[in-house]
């Protein structure tokens, strides 16, 4: 099974507003950038979409070391997910859960999927070299 590292990143400008989601890849020597953006949308929906876009890129079965600076994603597919689904995507506050749409791609990918994740928080804007080069690229996807 290959191994790939993965950065996610995702960017607004005005939130809501137009915003970005950038992908680095990395196995072996191959690296891959990927970036998008939507005219109207959240910080929150483009670091999903970020998670979901880099795993949609896998070809194959992969071993992922996926390194994001968003607590709301880590958090939210590794902890709170599982609640939702049994409340019938309710919140504790008994709420709809916000982005269900794109929670339930991604848990579909993740929970059902074939790859074996292995998800890290890193410290947005210190310095991570894979963290500042996703975010580069999320904010090169924002819509001008």
């Amino acid at each position: 099974m290959n191994h790939v590292v993965i950065y996610t990143d995702g960017a607004c400008k005005g939130n809501p507003g137009p915003g970005g989601w950038g992908v680095y890849l990395k196995s072996g020597e191959f690296e891959r950038d990927l970036c998008g953006g939507e005219r109207v949308t959240t910080n929150n929906r483009m670091e999903l979409t970020a998670v979901i876009e880099a795993l949609t890129a896998l070809t194959r079965p992969c071993k992922v070391s996926l390194y994001l600076d968003s607590e709301y994603v880590r958090k939210g597919i590794t902890e709170w997910i599982h609640g939702w689904k049994r409340k019938g995507w309710v919140t504790a506050a008994k709420q709809p859960v916000k982005n269900a749409d794109l929670w339930q791609k991604l848990d579909a990918m993740v929970h059902g999927g074939v790859h074996q994740i292995e998800w890290h928080w890193v410290k947005g804007h210190a310095g991570d070299p894979g963290n500042e080069r996703a975010d580069m690229l999320a904010n090169r996807g924002v819509p001008r």
